[in-house]
């Protein structure tokens, strides 16, 4: 580290134009593992207090103490025509995660992306609805860059010349090793203000960055138990009627619903608009709500922000928007406290107070020909670009506002997001209909703090149908979103058979993902995430598990040379690799350790590459050996508050198993109060079946559990 130093040293003696502009970063730790360093003059205005992001102090302290795991003398800053450069070292042998939101890739080496809020278009370059400034290293640490500004990224691709890695310069006409992408030493960020807050999140481990990050920024949101169940969303100008007749329907075949979503046609104007009710479609809103409620139905209804002239509030908040519109309608300035009272009070009087369970936030996102651009002004005085980094990140804070005072949960969706929004109760959704793109964003969304959903539409084929619903089961919210084509999940009639297994699938785990999210909220552990956290995933495989297919046609090391961006984890147990329309076969790479089929408990293999032919009944879903999955009843609605489920836990494998089961009373925010438990469980094999054990409820604590049984499923 010396040599480092003095090496340093010369640079700048060398180099006396760098040491002009060079700035110090100072570091304080402010968490457990967690340090920030300043540089210039930051704004005031930046990501975490647009988020209004509160640390879960009592998760980080949990996590431990740790080294600061970047050589600090070597991340470099310097300002620079008004723009802060900084540059943050990078071994030969590290991979990178993350940069927001992305769909097509995993790997992030060797990007150049700009992080800027918007409607993804098919290419990820940095443009996309959550273009979080933090990454991953495979060398066990996250880096976060607190600016609401479009921040440029070169991953790992600029070579400086002043490099004391500088590599050798070949021959292109002789030397078949030469690379038109020599290796780079650095990750280089380009933010347009004057300084900036930098974060630096410690491992020791990958996962334990991330939970460092999540945690920080409040820890994952715990949704209530029915916004874990299944969601159908009606057509645009559906009635009271139609909605009516739908949740009938749903009932009749014997199909889970626990929410629906109302889109545009339930306001009396929209794109712009009037957030007040369509008095044809829905001439007594109140009663509406009610019986729906009464049903065991929540609903959620769509929006985006832009105010029409015909808005009972209209000229009252005219003063405080933009000067400049979206679809005519009034942009009203979310960064002042007058402007939120107008709007969200609507919302409030008009629908929350009347039993509105959430929201769907639209359009917040962009392209640029729908939002406003850059030389728009906006009352506060912050710039068009700050609003655009941020905008989703205020209507999802002060909707969330709307539940939070009435101690009730809500769950809905949004188009963007950003850094520090992982404590939000939204998850992400867009236009873009690409499934395997889909998953590949599924995975990605556990680097960027944020929840992604591969809602289904509609499909081609019953084939392509099922398989997209298979894995939306297997994701933060199984929604149908029909707001256009109508789609009932048995539209299919050719495999209505296996949606409705799926379906039903979904409401007898949510003990699980119930489970898996808590640990999001208190531990900050993504419930989905990509293959690479999972410990033991970089093994040699022992042999190829086909009966056609051998090692030396099919190596490991093309498996996994590219990146795995189509199975992922699905909480602590679950490996899931979906399905896609056309497939007969696929590859799955199993880490080390033993695997089990979730289905039937077969075991299936131990660090290998599976080829697989699961049909169309099911995909592959895989448990760990020692694996506990808690299960209910397929009941057609989430448990109400107080009333107790029975659960069926199964049991895969045969080392002993442990699980954490968490419970509450699965609507309020009583838990902030103390108010849920964790209950052990433990499974161990016997010479005649297995032995389970579940810890004692607390007293004076939610009970949610009827009668217990034990299953195993590895004969």
């Amino acid at each position: 580290m010396k040599v480092v130093r003095i090496l340093v040293c010369i640079m700048l003696l060398l180099f006396p134009f760098l040491s002009a502009h060079s700035q110090n970063i100072s570091w304080y730790e402010v968490a457990p593992g967690v340090w920030k360093g300043l540089v210039g003059t930051p704004e005031t205005y930046d990501l975490l207090k647009a988020a209004g992001a509160i640390p879960n102090l009592d998760g980080l302290a949990k996590l431990g103490k740790a080294e600061f795991p970047l050589p600090q003398q070597l991340i470099a800053a310097s300002l620079n025509d008004g723009k802060t450069q900084l540059r943050i070292p990078l071994l030969k042998g590290e991979q990178l995660y993350g940069f927001g939101l992305n769909f097509q890739t995993v790997h992030q080496r060797g990007k150049i992306l700009e992080l800027h809020v918007d409607h993804y278009g098919g290419k990820d370059n940095g443009r996309t609805h959550a273009p979080t400034p933090f990454y991953i290293s495979s060398n066990g640490y996250g880096v976060f860059i607190n600016s609401a500004r479009y921040i440029k990224v070169w991953a790992g691709t600029g070579v400086r010349k002043d490099s004391e890695n500088f590599p050798v310069p070949k021959d292109r006409n002789t030397d078949k090793t030469w690379s038109s992408r020599p290796y780079a030493d650095a990750v280089e960020i380009l933010v347009p203000a004057a300084g900036v807050e930098i974060y630096v999140f410690a491992g020791p481990k990958p996962l334990d960055a991330i939970k460092r990050y999540n945690l920080f920024n409040g820890g994952g949101y715990l949704p209530p138990r029915w916004g874990l169940g299944f969601t159908q969303r009606v057509m645009t100008r559906s009635t009271v009627a139609d909605v009516e007749k739908e949740v009938a329907t749903f009932a009749e075949k014997g199909y889970p619903l626990d929410f629906v979503g109302l889109e545009p046609g339930w306001q009396s104007k929209a794109y712009p608009g009037t957030f007040t009710w369509d008095n044809n479609r829905f001439p007594n809103p109140q009663r509406f709500v009610s019986d729906m409620l009464n049903k065991g139905i929540r609903l959620n209804l769509w929006l985006n922000p832009y105010v029409s002239p015909d808005a009972p509030f209209y000229k009252e908040i005219l003063p405080l928007t933009s000067s400049h519109t979206v679809w005519l309608g009034a942009i009203p300035d979310l960064t002042l406290a007058k402007a939120r009272g107008i709007f969200f009070s609507q919302l409030q009087q008009d629908q929350v107070a009347i039993g509105i369970s959430g929201y769907k936030i639209d359009e917040v996102d962009g392209y640029d020909h729908y939002l406003w651009p850059d030389v728009a002004t906006f009352p506060s005085g912050l710039s068009a670009e700050q609003m655009r980094q941020t905008y989703g990140l205020l209507m999802q804070r002060y909707s969330a506002d709307l539940f939070k005072k009435r101690n009730q949960r809500t769950f809905g969706l949004v188009r963007a997001s950003n850094g520090g929004g992982t404590s939000f109760p939204y998850v992400l959704y867009n236009d873009y209909y690409n499934h395997e793109d889909f998953i590949t964003a599924l995975i990605n969304s556990g680097f960027a703090g944020v929840l992604w959903t591969p809602e289904v539409r509609a499909s081609k084929t019953g084939e392509e149908w099922l398989r997209r619903f298979q894995s939306n089961v297997f994701s933060p919210m199984a929604m149908i979103n029909a707001w256009s084509s109508g789609t009932k999940p048995w539209s299919y009639p050719e495999v209505e058979k296996q949606v409705k297994t799926f379906a039903l699938l979904r409401m007898q785990m949510m003990p699980y993902w119930y489970t898996e999210f808590a640990k999001y909220h208190f531990e900050g552990t993504p419930p989905f995430r990509a293959m690479n956290l999972e410990a033991g995933f970089n093994q040699e495989p022992k042999k190829e598990m086909s009966g056609t297919i051998n090692l030396e046609e099919n190596p490991y090391a093309e498996a996994i040379s590219k990146e795995i961006k189509d199975q992922y984890m699905a909480g602590e147990y679950l490996l899931v690799a979906p399905m896609f329309a056309g497939q007969l076969t696929r590859k799955v790479v199993l880490p080390k350790g033993r695997w089990y089929d979730f289905y039937n408990g077969a075991f299936v293999g131990d660090g290998e590459v599976l080829i697989v032919n699961p049909g169309l009944d099911k995909i592959p879903v895989y448990v760990k050996d020692g694996g506990i999955i808690p299960m209910m009843p397929p009941m057609l609605h989430a448990p109400k508050v107080g009333e107790k489920a029975d659960l069926e836990f199964r049991y895969y494998g045969e080392k002993m198993g442990t699980y954490r089961l968490y419970d509450d009373d699965g609507e309020t925010f009583n838990y902030e109060k103390g108010q849920y438990s964790w209950r052990e469980i433990k499974v161990q094999r016997t010479a005649t079946g297995i032995k389970g054990t579940i810890s004692a409820p607390e007293k004076n604590k939610p009970n949610t559990i009827g009668k217990i049984t034990w299953t195993l499923m590895t004969k």
